[in-house]
């Protein structure tokens, strides 16, 4: 497979199955039931929704840098919401006509570990809300955030 670059420098290559199940050993059940299994934590409980801090929030299977700190907001949903991605090629949008409803589901472009949904009803500039579960990034402080 050739390798493909995002604009903003990084290595989107798929990892083969060996190195996709290498990264999945590392998370938790919890982690593994959201990004392996798309499952959804429930509201209020993530780890990251009350995160302020400067920095960039990560894929948590392979790291690929997804959101800045900068484009967090707080949506009132009870999960952490963005309104633009670090870089648009570090996304994969889905349809999800799961539970009675049509949704966009988000993946990471490089792993296509499942990151949560979005939606048309977040703030300007883009009118968007990338609406994430905490149990699928990995936050890193003071990085381009």
């Amino acid at each position: 497979m050739n390798a493909k670059t995002s604009a903003s420098g990084y290595d989107l290559t798929p990892p083969t199955s060996d190195e996709r199940e290498r990264l999945a050993a590392r998370l938790t059940p919890e982690e593994r039931r959201v990004m392996i299994d798309h499952g959804t934590e429930p509201p209020f409980c993530g780890g990251l929704l009350a995160e302020k801090d400067r920095g960039v929030y990560a894929c948590r299977l392979c790291s690929l840098p997804l959101f800045r700190s900068v484009a967090k907001f707080e949506s009132g949903t009870g999960w952490p919401s963005f309104y633009e991605p670090f870089d648009p090629a570090h996304i994969r949008e889905l349809r999800d006509v799961s539970h009675g409803m049509v949704r966009t589901e988000i993946r990471c472009a490089r792993c296509d570990g499942h990151l949560g949904h979005v939606f048309p009803d977040g703030p300007p500039p883009t009118r968007l809300r990338y609406c994430l579960n905490s149990a699928a990034l990995e936050f890193v402080p003071d990085a381009e955030g």
